[in-house]
């Protein structure tokens, strides 16, 4: 399925039948493509790039489909790694967390810093974390291989430093 070129995002890089390979939906997505492109929020003089992810019922494009700058893009695998860099060692906690210190880590972004922390205000943080530890480890494979290529694009770009283990 092609993704349209006349709606208000403007799409430029695109991967179309994403469908296929959309992790455990894989064959029966309504994510059926991603685009990088100009973002539908441009104003005149102040033109962002965003990236989107294309839904579709079945018989139309869907107001689901997701629009995000890039940058958050990036926040968002930041945190994808942060967790299951948390999640690694979680075991060591009858919890799964630090109950007095559930804050995970402080990464250092602007000037500012990215929290990262498990949620102490869900009132169902105990079942919660327990049922997301056990999907982050049910879906380890599709996740890991992802990882393992942004890594090696990174490392391609001249990002991380291979004799220190991609530091």
């Amino acid at each position: 399925m092609k993704i349209p070129t006349t709606l208000k995002h403007k799409p430029v890089i695109v991967s179309e039948e994403y469908d296929h390979i959309d992790g455990r939906h894989a064959g029966d997505s309504d994510a059926k493509g991603l685009s990088l492109g100009l973002a539908q929020w441009n104003e005149r003089g102040k033109v962002e790039i965003s990236a989107k992810v294309w839904r579709h019922t079945g018989e139309k494009w869907s107001r689901q489909s997701e629009e995000l700058p890039l940058h958050r893009v990036l926040d968002l695998a930041i945190l994808i790694c942060r967790a299951q860099a948390h999640f690694r060692e979680a075991y060591r906690y009858p919890k799964l967390y630090d109950t007095e210190q559930p804050q995970l880590d402080r990464i250092g972004l602007q000037g500012g810093a990215l929290n990262v922390a498990v949620c102490a205000d869900n009132p169902m943080i105990g079942e919660d974390i327990q049922l997301f530890r056990d999907v982050f480890a049910r879906d380890d494979e599709l996740l890991s291989e992802r990882l393992h290529r942004l890594a090696d694009l990174l490392l391609g770009l001249g990002y991380g430093h291979p004799e220190r283990g991609g530091d």
